[in-house]
C-alpha cells in the first residue's frame, strides 16, 4: 500500500564548487588524483562476494489470490508472502508466478510494482484497534519506502513468459476480503487461466539487512486481473526451506492498514505460501553496494557512498592518498576532498551546500600537514540530514 511520501529530491545542475568561499578555494592544490585512478587502485580491495537466492518453489495449484494496483473502477488489492534474509544482501532480481485471464496477451501487462514489508509490529500503529482477528506475523501497516520499486518510475524492468496456456487452481480470493467478523468466505472457487512467470530486475537493487520480511508484487493489466499462485507450505525442493515460515496475507483498500490470513482467516484451508523467488548477493559492509561491485569494503555504517561503494573519506583519506604514501601538502588533501565532493554532487548523493561544508571542514583539518594530528570526517545521512562526525 503505497504511503504518501513527503521527500524532496534536490538536483544540482551547477558545478559542485560554485558558491564555495574564496578562502576555501585558495587552499585547493593543483595536484589531483582522478576518480578513475582511485577506482583502479581500490579495485584490488574488493570484498569476496557470496550469492543470495531464495525461492518458495513451484505453484501447487491450490489457490490464486488477487494482487493489483488501483485503477478506474477497481480497488487496490495486495497479497504478500514472507522470506528471511540471513545477512545483509542486495537483491537485484525477483520472479513470481501467477495467472492471466485466458486469451490475454502478454502485452496486456501494463506495469509491475514490488514492495517489501517488515513483519508486524514493524512500521505499524500498535495503538490502533485492528479490524481483524489478529495481526500477529502479518506484514506491517506500511511498506519499507526505500525498498519500493515500480516500472512506472523506471526503478524496475520486467519481462513475462507464458509457462502454461491453461492452469487451474482449486480456489481463489478476489473480492471476499472483509473485516471481522465477516472474514471467512471460504474463497470464491476454482479458476483457470494462463500461468505466467514475471521476472523483474531492480534498478537500483534493493538493499536489506538481515531480518524477516514480506514480498508484495502488484501487476496492472489492461483487461482482467492478475492472480498470484500459491506454492507448497512447508516449502519443498527446489524451494528454500526456512523457519519460521509464516503464511500469505491479503488486504484491499477497504481493509488497510490491516491484513487477513488467506488460509486461516478467509478460506479455512492451507495455510498457503505464494510462488516467488529472489536473487542477489551479499553486502558485507551494508552500504547498499553488492560485494562484487564494492571497491571500498569496510565502509562504516550509515556513511554516504557512491555507486562503487566508496565514501568521501575512503576516496580522500586524511592519512594519505588511497594509492598509498602521504599527502604532499594540505592543499593536495583538500583538492582531493573537493573532487570527491563534486562527484557526489553530480550523483545527487549530497547537495552543493553540503559539499561546501565538507570542503570547508577539510580545509580546517590538520590532514596533509607534516606531523599534523589526524582529523578525519565521516559523512552520514540521518533522516535526510547530512551531518559530520569527526574523529
Amino acid at each position: 500500500m503505497t504511503k504518501e511520501r513527503n521527500e524532496t529530491n534536490t538536483k544540482n545542475e551547477t558545478p559542485a564548487l560554485r558558491g564555495v568561499r574564496p578562502s576555501v578555494l585558495a587552499t585547493l592544490s593543483a595536484n589531483k588524483i582522478t576518480a578513475g585512478t582511485l577506482a583502479l587502485l581500490l579495485l584490488g580491495l574488493q570484498a569476496s562476494a557470496d550469492s543470495f537466492t531464495f525461492s518458495t518453489g513451484d505453484p501447487d495449484g491450490k489457490i490464486a489470490t488477487l494482487s493489483r494496483p488501483p485503477s478506474p473502477g477497481k480497488i487496490q488489492t495486495e497479497t504478500a508472502d514472507d522470506f528471511v534474509v540471513p545477512q545483509t544482501v542486495v537483491i537485484s532480481q525477483a520472479t513470481f508466478t501467477g495467472l492471466l485471464p485466458l486469451g490475454a496477451a502478454l502485452s496486456s501487462i501494463g506495469g509491475v510494482e514490488i514492495e517489501i514489508y517488515h513483519v508486524f509490529p514493524g512500521d505499524s500503529d500498535t495503538n490502533r484497534v485492528p479490524a481483524v482477528l489478529t495481526r500477529l506475523n502479518s506484514p506491517g501497516d506500511v511498506e519499507i519506502d526505500s525498498a519500493t520499486r515500480d516500472s512506472a518510475d523506471g526503478s524496475l524492468s520486467f519481462s513475462a513468459t507464458i509457462v502454461n496456456q491453461s492452469f487451474s487452481v482449486s480456489n481463489s480470493v478476489v473480492n471476499g476480503i472483509n473485516k471481522h467478523p465477516d472474514e471467512k468466505t471460504n474463497g470464491e472457487g476454482a479458476v483457470t487461466g494462463q500461468e505466467v512467470l514475471i521476472t523483474v530486475h531492480f534498478n537500483p537493487p534493493i538493499a536489506l539487512p538481515a531480518d524477516h520480511y514480506f514480498f508484495r508484487p502488484e501487476v496492472l493489466l489492461s483487461s482482467g486481473d492478475f492472480l498470484w499462485l500459491s506454492a507448497p507450505r512447508p516449502i519443498v525442493a527446489p524451494g528454500t526451506s526456512f523457519m519460521p515460515d509464516l503464511q500469505s496475507w491479503i488486504r484491499n483498500d477497504a481493509l488497510a492498514p490491516d491484513w487477513l490470513r488467506i488460509g486461516t482467516d478467509i478460506t479455512g484451508q492451507g495455510p498457503f505460501n505464494a510462488a516467488f523467488s529472489l536473487s542477489g548477493e551479499t553486502d558485507a559492509d551494508g552500504d547498499g553496494v553488492a560485494d562484487s561491485l564494492d571497491e571500498c569494503p569496510g565502509t562504516p555504517a550509515g556513511v554516504i557512498v557512491d555507486a562503487n561503494g566508496c565514501s568521501i573519506d575512503q576516496l580522500a583519506p586524511c592519512s594519505g592518498p588511497a594509492s598509498g604514501g602521504t599527502w604532499k601538502n594540505h592543499g593536495q588533501y583538500v583538492s582531493s576532498v573537493a573532487q570527491a565532493a563534486e562527484s557526489f554532487v553530480a550523483q545527487d548523493l549530497i547537495t552543493t551546500e553540503e559539499a561546501d561544508e565538507i570542503i570547508a571542514q577539510a580545509a580546517q583539518s590538520n590532514c596533509g600537514f607534516a606531523g599534523g594530528l589526524r582529523r578525519s570526517t565521516q559523512w552520514r545521512k540521518l533522516r535526510s540530514n547530512t551531518i559530520a562526525v569527526q574523529n
